[in-house]
């Protein structure tokens, strides 16, 4: 297909993501966001992920088709490292299904998403082969504060992801200046080969009426609610904010926590059983992404990303107007200016006593609360809005395709 002048090119995109809805994530619901901005921008896109639960084999939403392939479930182990994920290449046939789909659907590009999933080693290696340009979003990186744990993610990023990726020369989406660093010391990526697109926000779903009453729900009254939203992982445990809670409960007794999410780290329980603030927690399992609006809405203050971080859920939280906390340095995001205390509340990772006085300030200073909330929703949708983010993706494809017709 060819575009007429001052026309974007339609073009045949293939969205590649072991996690993908109705199983609930970041990058699941990034990936899903931005096909369907590439659908209703008039491209044509498959997206093709692992099976999950009871979700269809096979189904047309949002105007593009999805396609769940049978999958492997990772056993628990009961290790602090457990993560709920499946892999398609352990089911026979599915190298072959793959191919079938792409040599059917006949991609002019493949966005691939999770550099240490099958899928997108599956179907970056067809990209290879069929010399199709490909994308490839670093959502999460493989470290942990746990010594073993640590190393046992840097052998396998030096043994098996990075000699695939080096085979793949895919170009790479890199979401922060964490993810640069850490792209740059495992998998050797430079400008040249990368670009620093920030998380995309699905701003619409924050402009739909709220599914329920949150405080209601869970019994929490009118007092102070800190929201804590996001699966509970290593890297992600909610140690800082736990043990920032003795202080916290001290000026304002009648503080909730709420975390919301699935647990596969349940460190934060323990320690706050330890130090007494067990009461003070409620957990509620991972909710519907429907709902996440309904929990900032009934929080006071947002936090989660405690251990250096601001992903997908603080990032929604801080578009709601709800005053998030987060842990990264002003600079976080190439070209997207951070100020603390204006636009974005930051405190050292794992400093669990900057998060104590920086929650009881927003909580003595309402009016301060709401301003910087303000600001931050503002910062956000400028900048982090599906529809900006979606746009910077598609002129990478566009160039990328262009090139490799005139290569060809």
């Amino acid at each position: 297909m060819t575009a007429g002048p001052g026309e974007s090119r339609p073009m045949r995109i293939a969205v590649v993501n072991n996690f993908f809805p109705p199983r609930v994530g970041g990058s699941a619901h990034m990936a899903a966001s931005l096909a369907e901005q590439y659908a209703a921008r008039g491209h044509e896109v498959l997206a093709i992920t692992a099976a999950y639960a009871d979700a269809p084999a096979d189904e047309t939403k949002d105007g593009y088709r999805v396609v769940r392939l049978p999958a492997v479930k990772m056993p628990q182990l009961g290790l602090s490292i457990d993560f709920d994920m499946s892999f398609a290449s352990l089911r026979p046939g599915n190298w072959r299904r793959l191919r079938k789909l792409l040599d059917e659907f006949k991609p002019d590009a493949i966005h691939l998403h999770g550099q240490f999933f099958d899928l997108s080693w599956l179907a970056g290696r067809y990209a290879r082969r069929h010399k199709l340009p490909m994308l490839l979003t670093i959502h999460t990186l493989l470290i942990s504060e746990n010594k073993l744990y640590g190393g046992v993610f840097r052998f396998l990023d030096k043994v098996l992801v990075n000699p695939i990726l080096r085979y793949l020369k895919p170009r790479y989406v890199i979401l922060d200046k964490l993810g640069v660093d850490y792209c740059v010391e495992r998998y050797g990526t430079s400008d040249a080969n990368s670009d620093y697109f920030p998380i995309a926000v699905d701003t619409g779903n924050f402009e739909k009426p709220l599914t329920k009453d949150v405080r209601e729900e869970h019994n929490l009254g009118d007092g102070p609610v800190i929201v804590s939203l996001g699966h509970v992982i290593p890297l992600r445990n909610r140690l800082p904010l736990v043990e920032a809670l003795p202080s916290i409960l001290d000026k304002h007794p009648g503080v909730k926590v709420v975390v919301v999410g699935r647990v596969y780290h349940d460190v934060f329980l323990k320690r706050a059983e330890e130090l007494g603030v067990a009461d003070a927690i409620i957990v509620t399992g991972a909710v519907p992404k429907a709902d996440v609006p309904s929990y900032f809405a009934a929080a006071d203050i947002v936090t989660h990303d405690l251990n250096g971080g601001c992903g997908t859920a603080s990032l929604e939280a801080m578009l709601s107007g709800t005053a998030t906390i987060a842990s990264v340095t002003e600079d976080n995001y190439p070209g997207i200016e951070l100020r603390n205390g204006e636009n974005i509340l930051l405190v050292r990772p794992d400093d669990s006593e900057a998060v104590a006085n920086t929650v009881i300030e927003l909580l003595d200073d309402p009016e301060k609360r709401a301003s910087v909330a303000q600001r931050e929703s503002a910062m956000v949708r400028a900048n982090f809005g599906l529809d900006v983010v979606a746009e910077e993706h598609l002129r990478t494809f566009e160039k990328l395709v262009t090139e490799a017709d005139v290569l060809r």
